[in-house]
């Protein structure tokens, strides 16, 4: 250590030794971003604490690390794959609780590691909204779970945001089950043991736990690989909680490349589809709700598009899923970002602004008898005495109202860099267009828990019905609405950073939804930008539905947006080609080239080819821009 060594590079220094340390690996590398986090094979992500280092940051950080290493120590990955459940809903609450069973040796060795495992538990519960629960639907009960295995291994008390959700739960559950969370406290040294108790647990919670695969990893394919690659897949910064991220990615790889083959059909079909009546035939609606279909469906009875239930789905203003504190500090670490991106954003803001604001002040007539000289056109006097002299003049331009919707893809493989850039987009941008005099709304979508929520319980409920359509928990998120002023709304889209928030993507009923907000709208342009890094991806509802199901509706949406509504359709595509969905569409490979796509497609937008090519869809090109 010199000298000139800053408090935050010392923070970062004695953390990383720590996880090493507890880990007993010299092989560990801890690095500290506000990307991704968690355990990814060696490597130790982590959240970085403002640079005065509150308390409660470095507390939970720590926790954060601490929870890593002690998976890193005591989890060893050939036991857990050997009895790991089949069925999706038992491997989420198999792996959390697994977590639980690493964390507890650690506390019950070392009473800092537990006091910073309590910190960040307690940050990371009420970052989540846990503390406010009012019923047993507010949470997941894989978390319910690793809280009361927690406190069966150790015996210390849940921390006060776990605390409510706990004591939702705790009356409810059978006493069988909680017998068995009593017993993991005596196989806590035993992965094997402690696997089989785990197992028994869900079978007395009714939890299917799919197909017994007894089979070795050498016999099964999908098993083989790295440990750590398994690892990192399985867990997440939470320490423990499975990481969708990586296994939604490979599922959009897949989905895609299987819907390449019949790709002109369903976008044909999507064309075609008599989804909804056509825009102006009928009142559009509440904001927000989807648009009324004709015969009831937009595809034969055993196919038609549905949500099993929408009891549970939520349209939510960004301020009201955080707690205004925390969203100031999400709005911080947002600003910290801007620093660094904000020259090349701005720049192409200010290009923007300046033809927007010259198509909204003057435009010049040519080829009058009088007025101004048309310097331009002398040379053809000049070499052709006959041709008279040519006069052009100044007139002012009509500018219609406008408003513009950027809607982004709030999903967990956005997390990172992608969804930091595309909230100062939509930051730069509300800023830049309000200046114009165009309104702008920006809108989020995700689901509001992994795996289908409380629309699955009420599907196993309900006895497994086959084909029951859409399966998850829609969350709909306004963060500005159109009439309110870009200061009002600064502080929400914060939002986007916050860990727990992005989950997963149902693409084709945010569409709708965002889409008829504008046709609620009454500006005379109405423009729709999406912001996207993949096709729709929801494993509860794909798991009991066709391949395509969402994909499919997807295109059906788009094909009626492009083809009978009046509203322009954009969509911005991060890594994954988007003009295989959408005519006017643009992919790129970086996240660092959204600003430049965003501000190039608007302004097109407003240029008369632009507004040409959405009455002329033959004129419409794909484009693609390069890394």
């Amino acid at each position: 250590m010199t000298d000139a060594e800053s408090p935050i590079e010392r923070f970062k220094r004695t953390t990383s030794a720590a996880i090493r340390a507890i880990a007993e690996r010299d092989d560990v590398a801890a690095s500290f971003t506000p990307g991704p986090q968690g355990l990814v094979g060696n490597e130790v992500r982590l959240p970085l604490p403002a640079r005065d280092l509150p308390m409660d940051e470095v507390a939970s950080v720590r926790g954060e690390a601490d929870a890593s290493a002690l998976r890193l120590r005591y989890h060893d990955q050939a036991v857990h794959r050997a009895r790991r459940p089949s069925a999706a809903d038992a491997q989420v609450i198999y792996d959390t609780v697994e977590q639980a069973r690493c964390e507890a040796l650690g506390m019950r060795r070392m009473a800092g590691v537990a006091a910073n495992l309590d910190a960040a538990m307690e940050e990371r519960y009420r970052g989540r909204g846990y503390a406010r629960a009012t019923n047993r639907e507010d949470v997941p009960l894989a978390e319910v779970l690793r809280v009361l295995a927690r406190e069966a291994m150790t015996g210390m008390p849940p921390p006060p945001a776990a605390k409510v959700m706990v004591d939702l739960w705790r009356p409810g559950l059978e006493p069988r089950a909680l017998s068995d969370l009593k017993e993991l406290s005596e196989r806590i040294e035993d992965q094997g043991a402690y696997a089989e108790v785990m197992r028994r647990l869900l079978n007395h919670l009714d939890i299917e736990i799919g197909q017994d695969d007894d089979v070795s990893d050498e016999d099964n394919p999908e098993n083989q690989g790295d440990d750590n690659q398994d690892d990192s897949s399985e867990t997440d910064g939470e320490g423990g909680e499975r990481d969708a991220d990586d296994a939604q990615t490979s599922l959009e790889g897949q989905r895609g490349e299987a819907s390449d083959a019949d790709g002109d059909e369903d976008q044909q079909a999507g064309a075609d589809s008599e989804m909804m009546p056509g825009a102006g035939d009928e009142e559009p609606g509440h904001p927000g709700d989807p648009p009324h279909m004709e015969g009831g469906r937009n595809y034969p009875d055993k196919d038609a598009y549905r949500g099993f239930t929408t009891e549970f789905d939520e349209v939510i203003e960004a301020a009201d899923l955080c707690d205004p504190e925390e969203l100031t500090r999400l709005r911080q670490m947002l600003d910290q970002q801007l620093s660094s991106l904000s020259s090349v954003i701005s720049r192409l803001a200010n290009r923007l602004q300046r033809r927007l604001l010259a198509k909204q002040t003057r435009d010049w007539e040519f080829n009058l008898e009088e007025g101004i000289l048309d310097t331009s056109r002398l040379v053809r006097v000049v070499t052709n005495p006959l041709h008279s002299l040519s006069f052009k003049e100044e007139k002012d331009m009509e500018f219609r109202d406008t408003v513009v919707t950027l809607l982004i893809d709030n999903s967990g493989s956005m997390r990172g860099r992608p969804i930091t850039v595309a909230a100062l987009c939509a930051d730069i941008l509300a800023r830049t267009l309000e200046r114009c005099g165009v309104k702008v709304e920006i809108l989020g979508f995700t689901t509001r828990m992994w795996k289908g929520g409380q629309s699955r319980e009420r599907w196993i409920a309900a006895g497994k019905p086959p084909s029951p359509g859409r399966l998850n928990d829609l969350r709909h998120i306004v963060y500005k609405q159109a009439d309110a002023p870009w200061r009002r709304a600064r502080k929400n889209l914060g939002l986007m950073l916050r860990e727990g928030i992005l989950k997963e993507n149902i693409d084709g009923e945010a569409l709708l939804w965002a889409h008829n907000r504008l046709l609620a709208r009454s500006e005379q342009r109405r423009i729709l930008m999406v912001i996207s890094d993949g096709a729709p991806v929801d494993d509860s509802t794909l798991s009991v539905n066709p391949g395509n199901y969402l994909e499919r509706h997807l295109r059906d949406a788009i094909g009626y947006i492009e083809n009978r509504s009046p509203v322009e359709l954009i969509a911005i595509g991060i890594g994954h080609d988007v003009t295989r969905y959408y005519r006017r569409a643009v992919t790129i490979v970086d996240a660092e080239q959204l600003g430049g796509a965003v501000t190039e497609q608007l302004a097109a937008l407003f240029d008369e080819e632009g507004a040409a090519a959405k009455s002329d869809p033959r004129r419409r090109k794909r484009q693609r821009v390069q890394a």
